[in-house]
């Protein structure tokens, strides 16, 4: 299978925020999505976040959407907010192309982290990090206040 991975362009993002919402409704969270296609050109524009296309004959069918944070114990980070590919490509080693470029484009800015979240009830997520040597944590409790 001839799959790409590239950087997200501006006009990709009507198919980064279709998939932003398949991977809500995967989550169980389908209504969880309130920020419109608007805010993702305006965000996108400002340089707030990067996307990972992976494209097959310029079909994007998976995406990993990350941005540079900080860690003050490590230093530079980069955070994983979201990574899925299309259920009919799963299983096909597009999630392991995409993922293994998210882990090149952190060494590339001098990232000292990747950091990401997965939900305890995703096995296989969980199975797919584990088997990339990843470090699930279980002793931190997420936080958040939603304006």
């Amino acid at each position: 299978m001839n799959i790409t991975i590239r950087k997200s362009e501006r006009l990709d993002i009507p198919k980064i925020y279709n998939m932003v919402k398949q991977l809500a409704v995967y989550e169980k969270e389908p209504t969880a999505v309130t920020a419109t296609i608007d805010d993702y050109y305006l965000d996108w524009d400002a340089n707030i976040f990067q996307v990972l296309v992976a494209e097959k004959e310029k079909d994007i069918v998976g995406i990993a959407i990350y941005y540079m944070t900080y860690s003050t114990w490590k230093g530079k980070m980069l955070y994983l907010e979201d990574f899925i590919v299309d259920q009919n490509y799963r299983k096909l080693g597009i999630g392991q192309k995409l993922f293994d470029a998210y882990l090149q484009e952190a060494k590339t800015l001098g990232a000292k982290m990747v950091k990401w979240q997965v939900l305890d009830w995703n096995q296989p997520a969980i199975q797919f990090y584990e088997k990339n040597s990843a470090t699930l944590e279980d002793q931190w409790m997420n936080g958040k206040i939603i304006f």
